[in-house]
């Protein structure tokens, strides 16, 4: 029951919002004024769930103009495609080729970049209005309720902040102009401000954040909380390369708030035992910070489960199937030279990763989709037509893997190799002499430097693929992807991280409408 009372409050909300064309008006302008602010925080979180938030009419109830704009998990398969890492295996209907293909991201007067660019520009308006409100940016809230309003606002703002700029921008570079920076509701058009200017307001709001959020316990996962909050500010100062920072807000969220690893059952499907894995249960306990989908939210094909899920009714059953890299599969239980990690008998190991994908010997489907990774639980192909399938946003695996990383970064190798063993022996394992389970993952000692760096990246793309993380760690770690044969376009191209086809251009319609470009 709270489940739906949630669903239809957040519903209700959201449908009080009207829209006008302009970028500036592109963002929710208008709500009853008899909506509480606590009505208006929660309508936050259905702007991340929501088709057609990068459109004209965030309202309109007939088919979505376009199939991949459905919210935080539609801009996830942006970024993951846009790394490489996820490849576009088929073309029937055409979405998403044009990230795949990088025009999106070239071409300023392209729909995609458009409506990335006013989805999140919307969440900030929403979340400004919500602050002024409450007194405005610079406000003090004093009690325990306008403090958690305060908290979440502010969070959800850094949150939209801090997306705009990774994919609006090449790289991390403090003095270069980036996007406009607004802190008040419906302003007036602003200049481009630059990068150093919204990361310190990014850096600023969070930390407020994490500060109110102290006593809070939140109502459901869909909404931010204190480790949440931490989160997102870990990944902005890696962004950022202070790792030191990050790594400190890592180990919090690991250590401070309670969730364990996602166990090895929840990784994957095992066939042998018709059971495990799926990643579509908020409730799930490794998740931080995820969505509780119910039919009343109105999901069905325009979906995060429609376009990837092949027993969901959507794209990704009807052959516009997106896989793993043929390349990085092919990485999987292999050192950096290439060969197998070998257990104590000299055998090839076991890392369940590889079992969350389809290969060669499974003859009915696309090769490398992970089935055995997302999927509704009945396993019956298109069996889920309306959604109720969960949307995760965070879980606390991927604070291990970034520990390591800002850890091994900082110089402090011998903790960082310690956190990824964590997390690696639960995915990994091979047998001793008596046919035991043992441990495999002695190999990291001996990295070190590049070497350890590399390993950590390549774990966070193959633990957290399809999850959306892989474009921030791209450039964190700034890479260089040479995408394999599954892909559609661009097969053996070497393509880096800060190459101008790897961010979204200002929408021609912006620099259009907007006097001070």
């Amino acid at each position: 029951m709270k489940k739906i009372l949630y669903s239809l409050l957040a519903i209700s909300t959201l449908s009080l919002v009207s829209c006008k064309d302009d970028f500036l008006e592109s963002s929710p302008t208008e709500t009853l004024s008899t909506a509480t602010v606590e009505q208006k925080v929660k309508g936050l979180y259905t702007l991340m769930i929501r088709m057609n938030t990068g459109n004209n009419e965030i309202n309109y109830t007939g088919a979505s103009p376009d199939h991949t704009d459905f919210g935080q998990k539609g801009w996830d398969i942006y970024t993951d495609m846009m790394s490489g890492d996820m490849a576009l295996e088929g073309l029937n209907y055409g979405w998403y080729s044009t990230i795949a293909s990088t025009d999106g991201q070239v071409n300023p007067t392209n729909n995609d970049s458009r409506q990335v660019w006013r989805s999140y520009y919307r969440m900030i308006n929403a979340a400004n209005e919500i602050i002024d409100i409450l007194g405005g940016t610079n406000a003090v809230p004093t009690t325990a309720e306008t403090k958690q309003q305060m908290a979440q606002a502010k969070a959800i703002r850094a949150y939209a902040y801090f997306n705009l700029l990774q994919m609006y921008t090449p790289k991390y570079n403090a003095t270069a102009e980036s996007i406009p920076l607004y802190t008040s509701f419906n302003p007036q058009a602003g200049p481009k401000a630059t990068q150093e200017k919204v990361y310190a307001q990014i850096v600023d709001d969070l930390t407020k954040s994490i500060d109110y959020f102290n006593g809070f316990t939140r109502e459901f996962k869909g909404q931010i909380d204190q480790g949440v909050a931490k989160g997102i500010l870990a990944y902005v100062y890696a962004a950022m390369g202070k790792n030191a920072e990050s790594a400190v807000l890592a180990k919090s969220v690991i250590s401070d708030y309670g969730y364990p690893l996602t166990t090895r059952t929840e990784t994957y499907y095992d066939v042998a035992t018709s059971g495990g894995g799926g990643f579509n249960d908020v409730n799930t306990k490794s998740w931080m910070w995820g969505y509780d989908i119910v039919i009343l939210n109105g999901l069905d094909l325009v979906s995060w489960w429609g376009m990837i899920d092949i027993f969901t009714y959507g794209y990704a059953s009807v052959g516009d199937a997106k896989g793993i890299d043929a390349n990085l599969y092919d990485s999987i239980g292999k050192d950096a030279a290439g060969n197998p990690i070998l257990d104590s008998q000299g055998n090839p190991i076991v890392d369940v990763r590889k079992l969350q994908f389809s290969n060669t010997d499974n003859g009915d489907y696309s090769d490398y989709i992970p089935m055995n990774k997302f999927f509704n639980a009945k396993r019956i192909e298109q069996g889920q037509r309306q959604i109720s399938d969960d949307y995760l946003f965070m879980r606390v695996d991927e604070f291990y893997l970034l520990a390591a990383e800002t850890l091994a970064k900082s110089g402090q190798e011998a903790e960082a190799k310690t956190i990824l063993k964590q997390l690696l022996d639960v995915k990994m394992y091979g047998f001793n002499a008596a046919g035991t389970e043992e441990k495999v993952t002695g190999y990291i000692n001996a990295l070190s430097g590049v070497a350890l760096q590399k390993e950590i990246y390549k774990q966070t793309r193959l633990e957290l693929w399809g999850e959306g993380k892989a474009y921030m760690a791209m450039k964190r770690n700034q890479g260089t992807m040479v995408r394999g044969a599954n892909h559609k376009f661009l097969v053996g191209v070497p393509i880096q991280y800060d190459d101008n086809r790897m961010y979204f251009k200002i929408p021609q319609s912006e620099v259009d409408n907007n006097p001070n470009f």
